[in-house]
């Protein structure tokens, strides 16, 4: 264990966590940081293998943790992912909704149909859909925390239609919020730009990288610990009294709707 994790404290000592996508960048690191303060982990990705791959590395760092293997858009895999984590653990006291795609980098109005539902579809409902699925066993002093971006706030002109989806999710979270009270609470992670696979064709440009740099006050790019530690916050008790609010973790750059 190193140094960074013998700080962490044991805030999730007795409750199941599900984190979805989390075989790998963000998602990976939000359920690692929730299994180190003692969460009972559920990781999911699309792939058996990277689901494999992750239990292996958790428990390797002693979490206990089931891996299924879940994509987010197919309602029986979502079906699955709860009842499989019901059948173990019994309840979910931790919800985090982190899978997202964007699959175009094309202008907006010159995007096909089909990949507008995608990226609606697959950033937007399946986070709804989810939690329908979730709900009845969802505890008393559970928490939801969806993740969305600093792009919700800025869209970017060549990933606009996800900077939308993540503009929902600051709305959702709202809407959720309400309707969960007072058992449940839902908040937000709104992360800045981090070098993870799935940016990596931003973060791998180094024009782009310095100007994303550039753009926060604190001159640097996040890691997925900085939002891990933000999700994680959200989702504990230390948040007891805050709910349907956004945290946004991106350096100090703009982040006005």
């Amino acid at each position: 264990m190193s140094k960074e994790e013998m700080k962490i404290g044991r805030r999730f000592e007795g409750k199941v966590a599900i984190v979805t996508a989390s075989t790998q960048g963000i998602g990976f690191s939000i359920a690692e940081r929730l299994g180190l303060e003692g969460a009972a982990v559920v990781v999911s990705s699309r792939k058996q293998k990277n689901v494999d791959e992750a239990v292996e590395k958790l428990k390797n760092k002693g979490i206990q943790v089931l891996g299924v293997v879940c994509q987010i858009s197919d309602a029986q895999q979502r079906k699955d992912l709860i009842n499989k984590t019901v059948e173990k653990y019994g309840k979910i006291d931790v919800v985090v909704s982190n899978a997202a795609a964007n699959p175009t980098v094309s202008l907006l109005l010159e995007t096909p149909e089909s990949v507008l539902d995608k990226v609606w579809e697959i950033n937007v409902k399946a986070s709804v859909l989810l939690l329908q699925e979730a709900a009845p066993y969802l505890q008393k002093g559970s928490s939801v925390v969806l993740i969305s971006s600093i792009m919700g706030y800025r869209p970017q002109i060549a990933m606009a239609m996800y900077g939308i989806t993540k503009t929902a999710l600051l709305g959702l979270t709202k809407a959720l919020a309400k309707e969960m009270a007072p058992d449940t609470r839902v908040n937000c992670v709104a992360p800045g730009l981090v070098p993870t696979n799935f940016a990596a064709f931003l973060t791998k440009d180094e024009v782009l990288k310095k100007t994303a740099e550039e753009s926060t006050l604190l001159g640097k790019l996040g890691t997925p610990g900085d939002m891990a530690a933000a999700a994680s916050f959200l989702a504990s008790d230390d948040a007891s009294y805050i709910t349907g609010e956004t945290l946004v973790v991106a350096g100090g750059a703009p982040s006005r709707l």
